[in-house]
């Protein structure tokens, strides 16, 4: 007969300095926990309502199984509650962000500061990105008021950042990987003005991946059909270590609407690369716990994206644009080198399969409007290396041709291994097993300092076989194969004036469950929030006495707020529809005329004179602003265009 205790020895709280931080998006809890096994430190994730992304809205209790698993990681969530609110919505949003502290969030973001005005619980505050975060005196007045953590705009410089990081505590996260809006985020309207759907409520109809006539202003095309307005993806593989230099504590992935194996293939690819820096021994270290093992090499270009850039982080470059389709065009992989009646054969630099999905230029060699097709078989041509006889599913389209480029934007296997487990995520314990008076003790330490000990009262009888046994009790203590955890070290201390002990498997195995079940509650018990800032008091002013409607002023708490802080006039936002004539619909750091090779700048001799774009009925003035290199999106609100509901807003109406 044998009995075990277990005994819990309070842990160490979550350390702060020097963090890195991988900040992955999640559509849903489901995700959220991929995420996190594939190496994320936080995500982030809308709540019932409110967050920006009017086809993400997430219950509840799902939010509470999420934050459940990544508290078992020291990961974060963030509850992204960034739209702007009308006044009847405020208490909704006030009950909600407290459901949300309550299921266990650990942050929330924030882009109406008539939020602040309410009575909230004390969950960290971070400033989202469509707070249009550009200046450091814009970085300093949110830290003021209670933010604790900025996210820059996208289109920001490394010297531009390392300024903000020099005049602000507050963290500084950064979008590093996906779509990029064109506009300054918080500063696009052109979707309201056209649709009635606002992109700051979180229900943006993408009217920059449009196609487009560029004119100038006497009528003559410049360009015709193209996506002027539409980015390429941003990608910073190449920029991790100047951005943590300058100052950009969490890196962030954007896709909240992407779907399952973006999410897991672009986390896991980011892990990876923060983990080499890390690894590198400068005084980083991971912002969770645990190592994750990957049954798949992460190979960002296989999911969804319209090309790469790494946008102004270093300087301007003119090829941003994903000017010819906004559609994921996928890899090129060869060429059209044959067609038959109902096959076409392929010359290709990869190996092909069933089920890969290929796309095609139109006829005139552009990329505009795509073809795509998916193969139902893949057979390679005997004698020929490299090259395929692919029949689809259905008729060859028409615009198929001999010499044609063939690019791969569905990779069937790499789908598949994707759909599989793909990766497995553990924390390191240190386990020490000794003698006590009353028997034996296990003591687990994990990679954090967190402590727990389970103890077995247990006759001790010499072993016959002293090395067998020895050998079996270390088997016994590492199996944790059905645990979160795993051993970096057995440390195993018999009496000195002792033999090694016999003792049962069925005793070890209870002893390694009750000292991994003190330790959960150990680490459940040692895990706190991230603290909540006060605001400074007095805070500081804001940056600016005068607030257009590209402050986003939207209900009466935001203006008392803006009021409160020096603000003397404040117009109502773009949505309360007051701006009857032509304003900016877009800020943007993208401009036509650099990209196009019309900057005056690049030729001696031009002027930046107005551009139109034209689609459809819909006409669109570019202005340019040589000073701050930015482009000006001009257009009206159209008649009888009025805001429409996201499902999300109109359910807890």
């Amino acid at each position: 007969m044998h009995e075990t205790t277990r005994e819990i020895i309070p842990g160490i709280k979550r350390a702060q300095a020097r963090e890195i931080e991988l900040l992955a998006p999640a559509r849903n809890a489901d995700f959220g926990m991929a995420a996190i096994e594939h190496g994320a430190d936080a995500v982030y994730i809308g709540g019932p309502s409110f967050g920006a992304r009017a086809d993400a809205g997430n219950a509840l209790p799902d939010i509470e199984r999420l934050a459940r698993h990544a508290h078992r990681f020291n990961a974060r969530v963030l509850i992204a509650l960034n739209t702007i609110l009308r006044d009847d919505e405020l208490e909704t949003a006030r009950r909600l962000v407290w459901q949300c502290w309550e299921a266990g969030a650990d942050a929330l973001i924030v882009q109406d500061m008539g939020l602040l005005e309410l009575d909230l619980p004390p969950i960290q505050l971070h400033a989202s990105t469509q707070c249009d975060i550009r200046t450091p005196e814009k970085a300093r007045f949110l830290e003021s008021v209670g933010f604790s953590r900025l996210v820059l705009a996208r289109e920001l410089s490394l010297a531009q950042i390392h300024a903000i990081a020099t005049q602000t505590t507050a963290e500084l996260e950064f979008f590093i990987h996906g779509a990029l809006c064109v506009s300054y985020s918080g500063q696009c309207y052109l979707s309201y003005a056209h649709t009635g759907r606002s992109a700051n409520r979180g229900d943006c109809s993408q009217a920059c991946r449009l196609p487009y006539t560029l004119t100038d202003t006497s009528g003559t095309t410049l360009r015709s059909g193209k996506h002027l307005l539409s980015l390429k993806d941003n990608d910073q593989r190449a920029n991790l270590r100047p951005l943590i230099e300058a100052g950009i504590r969490s890196f962030k992935i954007e896709g909240r609407l992407k779907d399952l194996a973006y999410v897991k293939n672009i986390t896991a690819c980011y892990r990876q690369q923060l983990d080499a820096i890390i690894d590198a021994g400068e005084g980083w270290r991971r912002a969770s716990s645990g190592r994750c093992a990957f049954f798949f090499t992460p190979q960002p270009e296989k999911t969804f994206n319209r090309g790469a850039t790494d946008y102004f982080v270093n300087k301007r470059h003119a090829d941003i644009g994903a000017f010819d389709s906004p559609k994921f065009t996928g890899e090129p992989i060869g060429h059209i080198t044959r067609l038959g009646q109902a096959y076409f054969e392929v010359q290709s630099s990869v190996s092909l399969h069933n089920g890969d999905g290929l796309s095609f230029p139109t006829p005139d060699g552009e990329l505009g409007e795509l073809t795509g097709l998916r193969i139902n078989l893949a057979e390679p041509i005997e004698g020929a290396p490299g090259h395929y006889r692919l029949t689809p599913g259905g008729r060859l389209p028409a615009s198929l041709r001999v010499g044609a480029p063939v690019h791969r934007n569905l990779d069937y296997e790499f789908e598949r291994l994707l759909e599989k487990k793909s990766a497995e995520r553990r924390l390191s314990l240190n386990l020490s097993f000794a003698e006590t008076p009353e028997g034996f003790a296990l003591r687990l330490t994990d990679e954090r300092g967190i402590c727990a000990e389970a103890r077995l009262t247990h006759a001790k009888e010499t072993a016959q076989h002293p090395e067998r046994a020895t050998t079996a009790v270390r088997e016994a203590l590492g199996r944790l194969g059905n645990t979160i955890y795993t051993a970096a070290a057995i440390d195993i201390d018999w009496e000195t004036h002792t033999k090694p002990r016999f003792i049962p498997a069925a005793a070890l195995n209870t002893l390694r469950r009750q000292g991994i079940e003190a330790l959960d509650t150990a680490r459940q018990a040692a895990y706190t929030r991230p603290p909540h800032h006060a605001a400074r008091t007095p805070p500081l002013p804001y940056p600016a006495d005068t607030l257009s409607y590209l402050g986003n002023v939207y209900n009466a708490k935001a203006r008392a707020f803006y009021e409160k802080h020096g603000v003397r006039l404040i117009e109502p936002a773009y949505e309360c529809r007051q701006e009857k004539g032509e304003v900016s619909l877009m800020v943007t750091k993208h401009c036509v005329r650099y990209s196009l090779q019309l900057c005056p700048r690049q030729v001696k001799g031009l002027r930046p004179d107005p551009l139109i774009l034209l689609n459809g009925k819909e006409r669109l003035i570019l202005c340019f602003d040589c000073g701050p290199c930015e482009m000006h999106v001009i257009g009206r609100l159209r008649k009888n265009r009025a805001l429409r509901l996201s499902p999300q807003t109109a359910a807890v109406k």
